[in-house]
């Protein structure tokens, strides 16, 4: 009887972003005759119920700050309670809090990259302290996986990455199908059948420019007919609310704290509008995209991978209300491209980012560093 090899998967937090959605599907989508996963997530929160509601065990270390020593004793009780064979940490968080003990114990570790921590619009200072943290790191890991290639490739000019590859993160193409049925959102939310809805699915938080979503909204004319939803919590959230009532948007936003019914969401929306400073490969984006809705998101690294502008979505500068105003009003102007790009985006989605190859490759890393027996 082949032996099991047991993982333990570490996230940064229980909260739902992109990160978390990966490790939800990649546990969900393991073969378990072969893989056991035991999660340690660094924050209670929604995921973590719903990890718990799907059978798996699932630890919270509660700490917010990567590095935190003060942790790594619990994260060591755990692995050695739980005789883990290997740890996957996905996240810089989650990296700094666990490689300690998997060092100390001789235990393989995979690195999941989804997006650096060191961003563009950080101090010199911060930025420097990061760089040198990643690098740190990756130096730890047995594997070091990014999620775009335009991740592996801003890392490796910036320190060596030994034995580093891209796996593509993949969407549930089930969960994610556009041709089911769905709920009906626009009229649980009072949202005309005819008015344009553009969606904003995201943690509001400064990574995604909640503040300059809004100030691009303000530009758009007020006689299209377009109305917009908010889906997320985060950091910013009141502030994005009183920006919203100074900038007299009321009327046209509706907000909705985080909401498990995403496909059902996106389901009722015409265009999904992504405004981020920087990612890995986003996955509300690639979920947006399988199910053909028109994309408006910035050029960055992560999404210039997946997005061909004029072919798949509109893409835009960062930090740009004007352009994001100018792509809003295109879009609602003219149906027939909202649908051509929708439907490439949907191609793009099938052809290439499927959550069944994703886990099989991941699958293969983790027999390459613990063999079966």
């Amino acid at each position: 009887m082949i032996k099991k090899i047991k993982i333990l998967q570490a996230i940064r937090q229980g909260k739902v972003g992109g990160g978390e959605t990966h490790v939800l599907d990649l546990v969900n989508e393991l073969d378990k005759q072969v893989f056991e996963s035991v999660v340690l997530s660094f924050t209670e929160g929604p995921m973590v119920d719903r990890l718990r509601s799907d059978g798996f065990k699932v630890y919270v270390v509660p700490t917010e700050k990567p590095f935190n020593y003060k942790v790594w004793k619990a994260v060591r009780k755990i692995v050695e309670q739980e005789k883990i064979d290997l740890i996957h940490a996905h996240g810089t968080r989650a990296n700094s809090n666990t490689f300690s003990t998997a060092k100390s114990l001789g235990i393989p570790l995979i690195y999941t990259v989804h997006g650096w921590s060191f961003h563009p619009d950080q101090s010199s200072t911060v930025k420097i302290i990061r760089t040198l943290s990643e690098r740190f790191l990756v130096k730890m890991a047995n594997r070091t996986i990014c999620v775009s290639q335009s991740n592996l490739k801003e890392g490796l000019s910036k320190f060596p990455m030994h034995d580093a590859q891209v796996i593509l993160n993949g969407i549930n193409q089930q969960k994610f199908n556009p041709d089911q049925q769905f709920k009906d959102v626009r009229k649980e939310l009072g949202i005309p059948a005819e008015a344009v809805l553009i969606g904003y699915i995201a943690r509001i938080t400064a990574q995604k420019e909640p503040l300059n979503f809004l100030r691009g909204i303000a530009q758009v004319p007020t006689d299209l007919n377009a109305k917009y939803l908010i889906v997320g919590d985060g950091e910013l959230k009141s502030e994005m609310l009183e920006l919203a009532s100074s900038l007299n948007l009321n009327d046209r936003l509706i907000f909705q704290d985080f909401r498990s019914d995403i496909p059902d969401i996106l389901n009722a929306v015409d265009i999904f509008c992504l405004p981020s400073l920087w990612e890995g490969l986003p996955i509300a984006l690639l979920e947006a995209m399988a199910m053909k809705k028109a994309i408006i998101a910035t050029e960055i690294d992560g999404i210039i991978d997946l997005i061909h502008p004029g072919e798949n979505g509109v893409l835009i500068p960062i930090s740009n209300p004007d352009k994001i105003a100018e792509a809003i009003s295109l879009l609602i102007e003219d149906p027939v491209l909202r649908t051509k790009l929708g439907e490439q985006a949907g191609a793009t989605v099938r052809e290439k980012f499927n959550v069944d190859k994703m886990t099989r490759s991941v699958e293969d890393v983790y027999k390459a560093l613990v063999p079966l027996t």
